[in-house]
This record gives structure tokens, C-alpha cells and sequence, in this order.
């Protein structure tokens, strides 16, 4: 008698887990997904977009009836950036709402304190975050949209190699995008023929950096590369005009916001960074294969929300549309099978470049997504190269 009570009551607990299972995220006639954007907070400008785009996303393709037969619904957290809130929520998002899967965080930070927990609830993750620690090593559920770092780094080391630089600065902020970057440049350098002369990280929320910059310049570099994704992006070049440091900024990929340019007022001309080609969509040749999407997203943003699109919001179009067209490709809501058909993407045109995923590969973009810009008159332009 005694046994069978105990067959009796693991029959019970393999039958909730199994009905758990099967409710995940997909209980009904929707889908839940759960979305970390750093709405408000110092890194508004990457969660604001993102959450405006996933919603604008959702409205349209509930309007045409969803996917598999379903319609999506998306549970947005703000975590104002704070890598606990982030925490939080995404235990609450996989526990409490059962989510199907998350799309976010908007910061590097966020999305490595996330990495695991998601990993380890088969959770299926698609940041919106670059730094390459999110995608390597590989976590068999976590996946990110963003251009990688060192592709960054190869990118502008290369048109350093075209203007005969060889001897730079690095500062970078104290975040892990910051830190990933930075150590993306480091490694890399040496195989470019690049000598970092001086290596210099500041607070994230700082206001000047006149001290950093000077000691930069004592070094006599030929150029400086900043690698951050904060506001101080456009005080920097400010600092070094009130210096006397003239010489080339080439900022990293996170500078992919117009806002920035507007922000560094005239003292920003001339900054060289990689970006998506979505800031420069309607320039691109018209058999260009990015071209209608990305006029398409960016005329649709601008439209409805009356201010200019950017890379980041792009990020959370790349993730909610990979993550769609995977649990369209199944039929279903079926986790296993989606981040199956996640992994084994390719070929599909986002705003970031063309994905072609792999087990060995969960983020799928090479160093050819990136376009090398300028600024000119406070907006974006091509680089066309040149001392």
C-alpha cells in the first residue's frame, strides 16, 4: 500500500511538470513573450526604441493574425538598466508568467547576469546587447542581434591601416559593454599592427572627462577609440576640442544613435564609427538585399512615433522578428523545436545584416553588417575614406 501511495504521488508531480511544459508561454490563443528594456533610466536610449519597436511589431502582426495560429502577447519590464532588476523580472517573466521566451536585455550587463537563468530554465533568450560574452562561450538557449564586438574592432582598424595610424589611446566606460569592447581592442591590436599606448576606463555617469583625455594626450597618440554606449559619447569629442587634442575619434558601434551627433554639436564632425546600414538606409543601392526592410522599419518608426529611428531599436526588431519567424518555420509553440529552428537561421535580412546561425554561431553576423560612418553637419553619413 505503502508503495503504491509513493507511484501514486510521483504520477501526480510528472504530470503537473509535463502540463507545466506544455503551458509555457503558449497557454490559449497567445504567446507570451517577455521583453527587458531599459525604458527609463541612463540607458533610455537603448530600451526606449526597443520597447516602442516590439510593440509596434506586435500590433501589426497581431493584425494579420499573429503566428501559428496565434496571437503575441508582450509583457515589457523596465529595468532602468539595473542588471538586479533585470535579474528580477526575468525570474518573474519565466516563473510567475510563464513566458515562452525573452527578447532583451538592452544592456551587456543585464543580459551575462541573465545568461544563465534563462539557459538553465530552457528559456529561450535573444538580447539586444553586443558584448560577445552574451554568445561566447554558447549557451544553448541564448542567442543576441547586435554586430560582435572584434568585428567592430577589425572594422575600424582597418581605416586606421588606410590613414597610417598606429599608435592609439583607448578609454572606455566602466559597463560591460565598456569592458567588452575594451577588451576586444586589446586583443586585437597586435595582429593589426596597433599599439595602444595608453588604456583608460571612466565612470559610466560621468559629465567631464577633460582628466582622462589630457593624460591620453600627454601619450602623443595618433588617435583615440571610445568604447561606451552612454551620453558621454558626445561630450568626449567636446573635451578634446577644449584640450587641443586634435586627432582623429573613432567611437564604437554604439554610437548608432542621430541623437549623439545633434549632441556633439560641430565639435562632432569627423567622428568615424561601424554601424548597421539602417542609418543610412535610403543611400543604399536599390538591389541592395537590406534595403526594403529597412526603409520599410525605419519610414514605420518615424511615422508613428515622430522621431528618428536607431540601431538599437533595430535590435529588438531583429530578435522578436528571428524569434516569429522560427515558431512560424515550426507551426507551434513548441520551445525545443523553436530554438532549434533559432539556431539553425540563415539567410534571414534583418536590420543588423543577414543571420546565418549555427550551433557554433548564436549570433550570425560577420564583420560585412557594418558600413563605416561619419558625422557631418550633426547627422550620419558614409565614410568614403581619406586623410
Amino acid at each position: 500500500m505503502r508503495n503504491w501511495k509513493f507511484f501514486s504521488i510521483l504520477l501526480s508531480v510528472l504530470f503537473a511538470a509535463m502540463s507545466f511544459g506544455c503551458k509555457k508561454g503558449g497557454d490559449g490563443d497567445t504567446i507570451k513573450i517577455g521583453a527587458l528594456f531599459s525604458v527609463t533610466g541612463p540607458a533610455s536610449f537603448l530600451g526606449a526604441p526597443e520597447k516602442k519597436t516590439v510593440e509596434a511589431f506586435v500590433e501589426e502582426l497581431n493584425a494579420k493574425g499573429g503566428v501559428a495560429g496565434k496571437k503575441i502577447e508582450a509583457i515589457v519590464k523596465d529595468t532602468a538598466g539595473s542588471p538586479e532588476k533585470a535579474v528580477s523580472f526575468a525570474k518573474q517573466l519565466i516563473e510567475e508568467n510563464k513566458v515562452f521566451a525573452i527578447i532583451g536585455p538592452s544592456t551587456s550587463g543585464e543580459s551575462l547576469q541573465i545568461k544563465s537563468i534563462c539557459d538553465d530554465s530552457k528559456t529561450i533568450l535573444i538580447s539586444c546587447a553586443a558584448a560577445e560574452l552574451i554568445v561566447d562561450p554558447v549557451a544553448k538557449y541564448v542567442f543576441n542581434t547586435p554586430q560582435k564586438d572584434r568585428h567592430a574592432v577589425m572594422r575600424i582598424f582597418g581605416v586606421m591601416k588606410n590613414l597610417g595610424i598606429n599608435k592609439i589611446g583607448v578609454i572606455s566606460a566602466n559597463t560591460g559593454f565598456g569592458k567588452a569592447g575594451k577588451d576586444q581592442v586589446i586583443k586585437l591590436a597586435p595582429g593589426a599592427g596597433i599599439q595602444i599606448l595608453i588604456s583608460e576606463v571612466y565612470d559610466k555617469d560621468a559629465t567631464d572627462l577633460t582628466g582622462v583625455l589630457t593624460k591620453v594626450r600627454d601619450k602623443k597618440v595618433q588617435a583615440i577609440v571610445n568604447w561606451s554606449i552612454e551620453p558621454i559619447q558626445s561630450i568626449v569629442v567636446k573635451n578634446m576640442k577644449q584640450i587641443g587634442l586634435d586627432v582623429p575619434l573613432f567611437q564604437s558601434h554604439g554610437f548608432g544613435n542621430v541623437k549623439y551627433a545633434a549632441a556633439a554639436g560641430k565639435a562632432g564632425t569627423g567622428i568615424i564609427f561601424p554601424a548597421g546600414r539602417l542609418l543610412i538606409a535610403e543611400s543604399l543601392p536599390d538591389g541592395h538585399p537590406q534595403k526594403p526592410l529597412l526603409v520599410a522599419y525605419k519610414n514605420s518608426y518615424e511615422s508613428r512615433y515622430k522621431e528618428d529611428v536607431s540601431t538599437f531599436g533595430g535590435h529588438a526588431y531583429d530578435a522578436i522578428l528571428i524569434l516569429t519567424k522560427a515558431i512560424e518555420k515550426v507551426g507551434a509553440a513548441d520551445s525545443e523545436k523553436v530554438r532549434d529552428a533559432i539556431e539553425n537561421t540563415t539567410g534571414l535580412v534583418g536590420t543588423a545584416g543577414i543571420y546565418n546561425m549555427s550551433p557554433k554561431n548564436h549570433n550570425g553576423l560577420d564583420e560585412n553588417s557594418f558600413e563605416i560612418l561619419t558625422v557631418k553637419d550633426g547627422k550620419f553619413a558614409q565614410y568614403t575614406g581619406g586623410k
